[in-house]
């Protein structure tokens, strides 16, 4: 990993939502404090649960190449600089767990490997290239669930005794092995000496250990779904929900961080 290990902060941000609008997939409103990152070295670790091979264009686009990200909701990681391997053991393991389901049980999720490309595409809005990047799964198995509350739990259960783990996103829910993203936050961590400050940005529930985990916490608005529910009060009153959804609101609390660490120091 070769970020700026002096660095007073390091943001770790999900995408869907969070860094990228919703519905455009456009990170353009948060450019302002994308570059101020860049100039004074801040490491943007990208978490979410798009793929290493979905994750290692978008991370170059973005100028942040010499960050490690955390894929697949935190069941992996891309170091810096690399590119994704074929090494798909996990996710076979739980395709094998959702094959052994009852019919009746298992009818009620479709996962990214349940559908084509073309599918895929039409399903998540993506372009085809990038859907077809999406169903490049290492690590985990994201799908829509379309059964009752009582089927998921049934769902759930079958699979945790396997060791498979459900976790609701922003949009999909999502099969692995139990990692979080919270799990790499840690790890990563561990190549900075002296420690910097921590800022984690996210909007859905799969987001929570890892915006708790941090220094500053942000709970960026959902305007799409649920989001993340009240919290403890305590935790609550550690963290920031904005009143902006997306890159915008993510773009208002960055520089707000940014100024208060680098600026009020100067």
């Amino acid at each position: 990993m070769t970020p700026n290990i002096a660095t007073k902060l390091i943001v770790f941000t999900d995408l869907d939502g969070t860094l990228l609008d919703h519905d455009t997939y456009s990170w353009s409103p948060a450019e302002p404090a994308l570059d101020e990152m860049k100039s004074r070295g801040v490491p943007l670790v990208l978490a979410s649960s798009k793929t290493a091979f979905e994750l290692v264009a978008l991370r170059k686009e973005l100028g942040f190449e010499h960050c490690p990200a955390i894929v697949e909701n935190g069941a992996g990681l891309l170091p810096a600089y690399e590119e994704p391997d074929d090494n798909a053991q996990q996710h076979a393991q739980i395709l094998k767990a959702l094959s052994e389901l009852p019919s009746a049980l298992r009818a009620k999720y479709e996962g990214f490997s349940d559908w084509s490309a073309a599918e895929c595409a039409e399903k998540t809005g993506l372009p085809l290239a990038q859907a077809m990047s999406a169903r490049q799964r290492q690590f985990s198995e994201p799908g829509l669930w379309s059964g009752t509350q009582e089927q998921l739990q049934d769902f759930e259960t079958k699979l945790a005794e396997k060791g498979i783990s459900a976790r609701q996103g922003g949009r999909y829910l999502t099969l692995s092995f139990g990692a979080t993203k919270a799990d790499w936050m840690s790890r990563i961590l561990d190549d900075f000496d002296p420690k910097p400050k921590t800022m984690a940005l996210g909007d859905a529930p799969n987001d929570v250990e890892m915006i708790v985990e941090a220094d500053f916490g942000v709970i960026i608005k959902n305007t799409h779904g649920a989001g993340i529910a009240r919290l403890d009060e305590t935790v609550e009153a550690s963290i920031v929900r904005t009143i902006q959804s997306g890159p915008t609101g993510w773009n208002i609390e960055v520089q707000a961080r940014l100024k208060q660490i680098y600026e009020e120091e100067e």
